[in-house]
């Protein structure tokens, strides 16, 4: 069974939506963008939603008004959800880095997980040989060396990190790590309880 609503008009039964600045165009856009991203045809995903063919291709085309429940469908058959489908930029989307000279490091916050972090830090030191030096900590992170060569010490164990390598590794396993042979450059992605795991090793 197929839904059929024609007429025109914008983004029918979202609260007023529509008159948002390019809204309606945005969301047409979207949805063939999420289509093709997942390799489908109009017929597969006019199939998928419920809706016909030449529904679904005048849906794209701004030749058919977006209402409410076509949406819904349509956000389910593209596995989203209909905030997302709807979603618009905030007017800040770029972020300046927090700069710490004394680390060698800046930070950048990530608007859309509160907590997480990237930090980007040069580093010229080996990392360090009392293991008492080395930190273990709740939380998740993620790190890539973007330049040189890094040694990470974990647990009882001594990796070589080459450029444009990454590691992921449970942080509750005591951890350091520096640079060998020379300057290297890492970036990391620490969420809340690795920041703060980190700022309370470093004292900072």
């Amino acid at each position: 069974m197929t839904q059929d609503n024609d007429g025109p008009g914008g983004l029918d039964g979202l609260g007023g939506l529509d008159g948002l600045d390019g809204l309606d165009g945005l969301v047409r856009k979207r949805i063939r963008a999420l289509r093709v991203a997942q390799g489908w045809s109009l017929a597969e995903l006019a199939s998928r939603a419920h809706l016909s063919q030449s529904t679904l291709s005048r849906i794209e085309n701004g030749q058919r008004r977006l209402a409410l429940d076509q949406l819904v469908v349509l956000a389910r058959a593209l596995d989203t959800s209909l905030d997302q489908l709807v979603e618009t930029a905030a007017d800040d989307v770029v972020t300046n880095p927090v700069i710490d000279a004394a680390h060698g490091l800046m930070r950048w916050s990530m608007k859309a997980e509160p907590g997480m972090s990237v930090v980007r830090q040069r580093m010229t030191n080996p990392p360090p040989d009392n293991p008492a030096r080395m930190r273990a900590h709740p939380g998740r992170e993620w790190l890539v060396v973007l330049s040189g060569t890094a040694v990470l010490l974990l647990g009882n164990r001594r990796l070589r990190v080459e450029t444009n390598q990454a590691v992921e590794f449970p942080t509750m396993l005591p951890h350091a790590i520096g640079a060998e042979g020379g300057p290297c450059e890492i970036l990391g992605v620490f969420d809340r309880d690795a920041r703060r795991g980190h700022q309370n090793a470093d004292g900072a």
